[in-house]
């Protein structure tokens, strides 16, 4: 098989996996950097060209695109549907994972379980969304937020006022959500292929912090899912639309609470923890699944 991955670095772990592990299988894999794509768009023979080549006979594509590159990326994912590429994260599926507001209403939509969220556009609208979601502590999140930027954790309610109204006066959009302290400063990062998890790590963040992103410090061990966890997961990824998901859950009282569906998770640290070849697993569904013409998207919304 061809097979164009859209990234824009190719040294970053992640994309060197995927390419070590389609290597090996006896691929053609070829790295692509999604900005330097341009499209010819046209009904006759819509193309997607780089460096000066059209980019032609290619089985299948997997994206790997960042947070600041969304919309172009969703743009040159869509040029390959158009072409009748295979694409293992679809357009509509990475539009709706990124919009963090869109995927809450969707999962809300589909009856699963999140903290009680609360948004708004008037700055003056702070005490209102406060108490609906029970009040303090709570967390604050920038919509744009990536890797645990942008998320605060406000243990009063007149600190949470204030973080509100700092994000609105720069016209930024936030979501207010109940802080799960059952949790204890720890989530689930379950990887999702298909209609199965194939790793989940505990993710427990660094002392004096609540944010458990490997990236801010953050530890990672096994952990074992219950039914429930894994159903949650799974189902999570499949209302996005998602063949492959980074799913994030809070083990709470009332049973996995869905934070975040990741598009593109990153593969070091679920490979280190779990020992197990999640990018040659991604590979291996891409055989399974890559014909043209068979882009769809898995769910409405």
């Amino acid at each position: 098989m061809r097979i164009a991955i859209l990234s824009r670095n190719r040294r970053i772990y992640s994309t060197r996996r995927l390419v070590e592990a389609g290597l090996e299988r006896g691929h053609d894999v070829h790295v692509i950097d999604t900005l330097k794509c341009y499209m010819d768009i046209n009904s006759a023979d819509p193309g997607v060209w780089y460096k000066g080549e059209r980019l032609t006979n290619y089985d299948a594509v997997i994206p790997r695109i960042g947070a600041s590159v969304t919309r172009y990326g969703t743009a040159v994912i869509r040029q390959f549907e158009m072409m009748g590429v295979y694409c293992l994260t679809e357009s509509v599926a990475l539009g709706r994972s990124r919009d963090k507001l869109r995927a809450l209403q969707l999962l809300s939509r589909k009856g699963l379980g999140l903290p009680i969220t609360g948004f708004a556009h008037d700055v003056y609208d702070s005490k209102e969304l406060i108490r609906l979601v029970g009040g303090a502590p709570l967390v604050v999140k920038l919509l744009a937020g990536t890797q645990g930027r942008g998320v605060v954790l406000a243990h009063t309610n007149k600190a949470a006022e204030s973080v509100i109204d700092a994000f609105r006066e720069l016209d930024a959009e936030v979501l207010v959500q109940e802080f799960i302290e059952e949790a204890g400063g720890s989530d689930i990062r379950c990887l999702v292929i298909g209609n199965r998890v194939v790793a989940a790590m505990q993710r427990t963040a660094s002392e004096g912090e609540f944010r458990s992103n490997l990236h801010r410090g953050g530890s990672a061990q096994l952990t074992k899912l219950t039914p429930a966890e894994r159903a949650t997961a799974v189902k999570a990824a499949r209302t996005m639309g998602l063949s492959v998901a980074g799913v994030d859950i809070l083990r709470s009282k009332r049973g996995p609470l869905v934070i975040e569906v990741n598009s593109s998770p990153g593969l070091e640290g679920i490979e280190k923890v779990s020992g197990k070849d999640i990018a040659g697993k991604i590979i291996t569904f891409v055989e399974q699944n890559a014909r043209p013409n068979k882009n769809r998207t898995l769910t409405k919304g």
